[in-house]
């Protein structure tokens, strides 16, 4: 099984043996880019180009060809969104990344128009520059003739799942599945489809929107062209997921209640809720997959800052030399000496919401050095998975345990911190790739090449539990110097 996951900053390609197992990995790095303040962008071409520049490394290293893949799944990065030529295949503009806040004034146009509990009620999400139907009408509004084109049925629309999936199959699919369209604000999360009122409100016309299609469907065939002896044989796509929906699955949570967080560039806590969706105050409702016709529901709060943190004190502060440092430096003081860290640096996700906060440190003394920074940005990891952990708990979701993946969990201190904070098991399972082999395992389990439920359930192995070790007092107590740091910065507004 070939799995490609394509994150926010670099694209992964992951080959599974026929037993479950990872045999071969490569990854390609993307960069962002940032033509105005708080603008983000990436370059589709650039999307394009690090997906195969992956999935022929990761290929050379056990020497296979196209005749040794059965099947390819593919996950990415969620909200982010573009709009391309279906003749020529050339971007109109670069793809809007989630982060990008470029749409804040459609946004603000759209609360005006008192179309906030609307779109919550229908979609589960927030009207908020965070998803894709602002972002398609930013690129409509502002790139001259692609409004004009859009109705005529010239141009397709979509996340970064469809982009890719557009060229991987050499122009032939224009698919997506529920996981990623219900994280745009444009589907209708109850009826499992478009939303033709909300879109035509939004002034984006449906001709512009993929097919929404089961998760574990036939996407089409991988271009012969795009691996070697590719010709000699047909290459299904046979899963797409959303990366987060994909941990999900990766990590086993089938059942209602099974919740996980990941700690990657965001930051994301997910939770099945079963097969209804559930609407949590200070979170968003989505669907986790559709597998034939069962549709599966979640909850999610996501944090926007969580690994990027380290990346920032190591690459804008030089506070540490690389990023599996941090542990060592965070356990090499007692205590984080009173010193947070709320790395709101594009504003404040689940369950606060506050876009126009931004990042601050506080608590800082002639005794504070830069080991407190480096600790206390790790455990504002911790810390922000807690504040939705919380809101599930408010929202009557009992989290008994959680299981953990992501890059970051390699490190023990964030692990043992986390458990400490929220009182519960940190579960850490073998291998730290979960979200790459979530997508392998449906795709393989659309083939019949596994079960889909007892063989996941099986291939989840246990590495390491992480029991909580700090007394509740303590706890709460590093928990409220927590609040009042987001208090703290909340409280001070960015001039305009």
């Amino acid at each position: 099984m070939l799995a490609l996951d394509e994150g926010s900053s670099s694209a992964r390609a992951v080959i599974v043996d026929v037993d479950g197992v990872i045999v071969s990995e490569a990854s390609a790095p993307i960069e962002a880019l940032h033509p105005q303040p708080s603008w983000v962008e990436l370059d589709p071409a650039t999307l394009w180009e690090a997906a195969k520049s992956s999935i022929l490394k990761a290929m050379a290293k056990i020497d296979a060809s196209a005749v040794d893949i059965l099947a390819v799944g593919l996950t990415t990065h969620r909200e982010s969104c573009l709009i391309w030529d279906r003749a020529t295949g050339r971007p109109v503009y670069n793809a809007l990344m989630w982060m990008s806040k470029q749409t804040d004034e459609i946004i603000a146009r759209w609360t005006t128009d008192g179309m906030d509990e609307e779109i919550r009620r229908r979609t589960g999400l927030r009207n908020d520059s965070y998803f894709s139907a602002g972002k398609l009408v930013w690129i409509l509004e502002n790139v001259p003739g692609v409004r004009e084109a859009a109705h005529t049925g010239s141009l397709a629309a979509g996340t970064v799942d469809t982009w890719l999936l557009w060229n991987l199959t050499g122009g032939k699919s224009h698919l997506t599945d529920p996981s990623a369209a219900s994280r745009t604000a444009m589907f209708n999360i109850h009826e499992g489809i478009w939303d033709r009122e909300l879109c035509a409100r939004y002034g984006i016309p449906m001709e512009l929107l993929p097919e929404v299609v089961a998760s574990n469907a036939h996407f089409g065939l991988l271009d012969s062209s795009l691996l070697p002896r590719g010709r000699e044989v047909d290459i299904p796509i046979m899963s797409m997921l959303g990366d987060q929906q994909a941990g999900l699955y990766g990590q086993a949570c089938l059942d209602q209640g099974a919740a996980k967080n990941t700690y990657g560039t965001a930051g994301v806590l997910t939770v099945n809720v079963g097969t209804e969706p559930v609407i949590i105050d200070g979170m968003t409702s989505s669907i986790a997959w559709k597998i034939g016709d069962n549709t599966a529901f979640e909850a999610e709060g996501v944090v926007f800052h969580c690994g990027q943190t380290l990346h920032w004190l190591r690459d804008n502060m030089g506070m540490i030399d690389s990023i599996h440092d941090s542990g060592k430096i965070a356990g090499s003081i007692a205590d984080n000496g009173g010193v947070y860290f709320v790395p709101a640096f594009a504003g404040l996700c689940d369950p606060y919401w506050d876009r126009q906060v931004r990042g601050a440190i506080v608590g800082l003394t002639l005794d504070t050095g830069a080991a407190h920074v480096v600790r206390a940005g790790l455990e504002a990891m911790a810390y922000q998975t807690r504040d939705n952990v919380d809101a599930l708990i408010r929202g009557g979701i009992a989290v008994p345990s959680l299981k953990v993946d992501g890059g970051a969990i390699g490190n023990d201190f964030l692990c043992q911190f986390q458990a400490d904070l929220l009182g519960i098991p940190v579960e850490r399972p073998h291998g730290l790739e979960r979200t790459a082999l979530g997508a392998a395992r449906m795709a393989g389990a659309a083939i019949g090449l596994w079960n889909g439920v007892s063989d996941l359930h099986e291939s989840w192995q246990l590495e390491r539990v992480f029991e909580p070790k700090m007394s509740a007092d303590q706890r709460d107590s590093l928990y409220d110097g927590w609040s009042q740091a987001v208090a703290g910065a909340r409280s001070i507004r960015p001039r305009a």
